[in-house]
């Protein structure tokens, strides 16, 4: 049950999100999304792997950026989550990786999100 709610509660943000456009990414749905990757950033586990619920929010991610702008905005809302979570910034870096989501740029301390950040996307 808490598995089928959390899907749904992923899809709803993922319809916000791209009801939206062109508009830039909000930071509080990137910190809701990545939300349900808490215990992988809080203990490096399970397995030691993120799990299904927490890929799918990164995939989500990957799939609201549409164009250079969102990428970097999505891009510095990663970072404040890096800055805000010092102690968990690698778990939290590797996401991405763990998950086989591009996102078209690295996570890590020493990223510019306006010089770094390209469109990637798969088609």
């Amino acid at each position: 049950m808490g598995a089928h709610r959390t899907m749904i509660r992923v899809l709803m943000l993922l319809s916000w999100a791209t009801s939206i456009g062109g508009s830039a990414v909000e930071c509080t749905t990137v910190t809701e999304l990545i939300s349900f990757c808490t215990t992988f950033i809080s203990n490096g586990s399970p397995d030691p792997y993120p799990g299904t619920p927490c890929c799918e929010a990164v995939t989500n991610l990957y799939m609201m950026t549409h164009s250079t702008d969102n990428r970097r905005s999505l891009c510095g809302c990663l970072m404040g989550l890096v800055t805000a979570n010092n102690s968990n910034s690698t778990a939290i870096a590797t996401l991405p990786g763990f998950c086989g989501v591009p996102l078209g740029f690295t996570i890590g301390p020493d990223t510019d999100c306006n010089l770094y950040v390209y469109l990637l996307r798969l088609e």
